[in-house]
C-alpha cells in the first residue's frame, strides 16, 4: 500500500508542518515530524540526542521514529501523510557531514513511499528560528538542497510546493493526489 503514502519534506521554515495540520483538518491522517518531538523530549529529558550536541545520535531516533510511524500505519487504505521520510534522516546526516551507515541507507531504500514526494522549498517571507529550529536561513536552503538531492538519488519524482496560501497549497496537493489515484498503475 506504499502509494498511499505520501511525503512532505522540506527545509526548516517552508510551511511544511503547517500544510500538513490544515491536511490533517481535512480528515487526512497524518503523522508527527520526528525531529521536533525528539529535540522536545531530549532537551525536556535533559538528553544529548540533539543535532548541535550529538547528531548521530539524533539521527539514530529519528530513524526509530520514523520505522515505527511507517509500520504502524503502512495498511491503511486511504492516503497517508507523512511529515519527512526516512530518506530525510540520511540527508540530515549528510548535510551534517556525518557518513550515512549503512543501516540508515538500507531504511531509506527499503521503506518506501508513493514515488510522488512533495518538497517545499526555502521561503524567506515566512522563516522564523525558534527553541527547536535554531538553523539559519542559508542552513534551511543548504537543507532543501540536500533533500531534493537524497529524495531523486533514490528514485522519488519531486513535486514543489508553490509558495502561495496555506489553502492553495493544501487544494494543490488534494489535486495531485487525486490525480496520482487515479492514473494507471505500472
Amino acid at each position: 500500500m506504499r502509494d498511499q503514502l505520501f511525503v512532505i519534506t522540506g527545509g526548516p521554515g517552508s510551511g511544511k508542518t503547517t500544510l500538513i495540520e490544515a491536511l490533517a483538518a481535512r480528515g487526512f491522517t497524518t503523522t508527527v515530524e520526528a525531529g521536533r518531538a525528539i529535540i522536545k523530549e531530549q532537551v525536556a529529558s535533559g538528553g544529548n540526542a540533539l543535532p548541535w550536541t550529538d547528531p548521530l545520535a539524533f539521527a539514530e531516533l529519528m530513524l526509530a521514529w520514523d520505522i515505527r510511524s511507517y509500520q504502524m500505519i503502512r495498511e491503511k487504505d486511504c492516503p497517508v501523510i507523512f511529515d519527512r521520510g526516512i530518506p530525510d534522516v540520511a540527508s540530515y546526516l549528510k548535510l551534517m557531514d556525518v557518513p550515512v551507515p549503512n543501516h540508515i541507507q538500507k531504511a531509506a531504500t527499503d521503506f518506501r513511499y508513493n514515488r510522488t514526494v512533495f518538497i517545499a522549498p526555502s521561503w524567506p517571507e515566512i522563516f522564523a528560528q525558534d527553541t527547536e529550529r535554531k538553523q539559519t536561513f542559508e542552513e534551511a536552503i543548504a537543507t532543501y538542497e540536500m533533500l531534493a538531492e537524497t529524495y531523486k538519488a533514490l528514485d522519488y519524482e519531486l513535486v514543489t510546493l508553490p509558495l502561495t496560501t496555506v489553502e492553495e497549497r493544501v487544494e494543490f496537493v488534494l489535486q495531485q493526489i487525486i490525480a496520482l489515484q487515479s492514473s494507471p498503475k505500472t
